[in-house]
């Protein structure tokens, strides 16, 4: 059978030689030296975008670039907005009824990109290692960051055998807002980042969505799982602040007090961070030196150099505030045993996003007040 599939593929690539050359090209992860050009850059805007939407804008333009991008979201298409648009649906040609729950736009076929796996996350994931372990592809799976304890065991059985797998999850808080406690993620990100092999990555605003699909493509050793908000975040201005290349070392100073040294560092990820640039620019109208570090990814960070990490967070700096809209847990790491940890360590609630962000703590003045308790000390 091997020797009659080799005389198979011998005369495939010499009939078609090009096609023969970009299938070698997948099957080796050579990907095409303009694959990232056209990715979008978003400019600053207050009022904002979810990044979840910056999502999907960006991994349609990869998948225009790179063929191989395959994938689906336990057919969540809609709120994840995982569809690569126009790329087809993996299905049988002739399905009856095209009304398949988690069909997208394009052809139905074996070339489709989209695939419609049902609601069954772990089968899902499974399906993905699959895919991975035979090479040639990179599969995505979506879904919300709550759904993906039913996914776990894949999941970590992609992080021990090392795959190409990219989980996009969204939905990654209680800013998510009335589903309610059954949906919000309070635990789910401390749980992923305790995974050995699995590098968590959740971006602040809709650039360093890009930059994070940017590490998704090209991370060769593991998984990646990508963090995105249901709610609009500000796309943050980065002719006023650090560039969103930062995101690549997993934590990286975004605005500081320099040449001065801060008084406070406040450490942030993902959707939490314009909050604690707000708490950083009214601090320093009150001629308090402060520093806001963006902690995308605690494994990125790790893997940096110790003088590097050092200089991000010096040890002879005590007052920090770390602030992550889910568990605390893991976050003293950062914020040391003097510092506080802003997080919410119970359950959620059912009422509008920014509401519940209110009564839990995450704002600027309840960052401010942590900073004051800090210096007073």
């Amino acid at each position: 059978l091997e020797s009659e599939w080799k005389e198979k593929f011998n005369s495939y690539r010499k009939t078609y030689p090009e096609l023969a050359s970009e299938w070698d090209n997948m099957m080796n992860f050579k990907f095409p030296d303009t694959w990232d050009k056209d990715i979008p850059v978003f400019p600053p805007d207050t009022k904002g975008i979810a990044t979840r939407a910056a999502s999907g804008k960006v991994m349609n333009e990869i998948a225009n670039h790179i063929p191989s991008l395959i994938g689906g979201s336990a057919d969540l298409n809609p709120s994840t907005n995982t569809e690569l648009k126009g790329k087809g649906n993996f299905q049988f040609p002739d399905t009856a009824d095209k009304n398949v729950q988690g069909a997208a736009s394009g052809e139905w076929g074996y070339g489709g990109a989209n695939i419609a796996f049902g609601v069954r996350e772990h089968a899902m994931g499974s399906i993905s290692n699959g895919m991975a372990l035979h090479g040639g592809l990179i599969p995505f799976a979506g879904t919300f960051l709550i759904f993906s304890d039913y996914m776990r065991p894949a999941v970590r059985l992609a992080a021990l055998m090392k795959l190409h797998v990219i989980y996009v999850f969204t939905h990654d808080s209680l800013a998510l807002g009335e589903d309610g406690p059954t949906h919000q993620p309070v635990e789910q990100l401390s749980s992923l980042r305790a995974m050995p092999g699995l590098t968590v990555v959740r971006p602040a605003d809709a650039n360093e969505a890009a930059k994070a699909w940017e590490i998704a493509v090209t991370h060769k050793h593991g998984p990646v799982a990508l963090i995105f908000t249901r709610q609009k975040v500000p796309v943050i201005d980065r002719d006023k602040y650090e560039s969103a290349e930062g995101v690549k070392r997993g934590g990286y100073i975004l605005a500081d007090s320099a040449p001065h040294k801060p008084d406070v560092i406040l450490i942030a990820a993902g959707s939490e961070v314009h909050i604690a640039l707000e708490a950083y620019e009214r601090l320093k109208t009150e001629k308090i030196k402060a520093r806001v570090v963006n902690m995308a990814s605690w494994e990125l960070f790790e893997e940096q150099s110790e003088d590097y990490k050092n200089k991000v967070l010096p040890s002879d700096i005590k007052a920090r505030v770390s602030v992550e809209a889910g568990s605390t847990h893991g976050w003293h790491k950062y914020s040391g045993l003097d510092g506080i940890a802003i997080g919410i360590d119970h359950f959620g609630a059912s009422a509008p996003g920014e509401i519940l962000l209110e009564k839990f703590g995450f704002t600027a003045e309840n960052i401010i007040n942590k900073a004051r308790i800090l210096l007073a000390g």
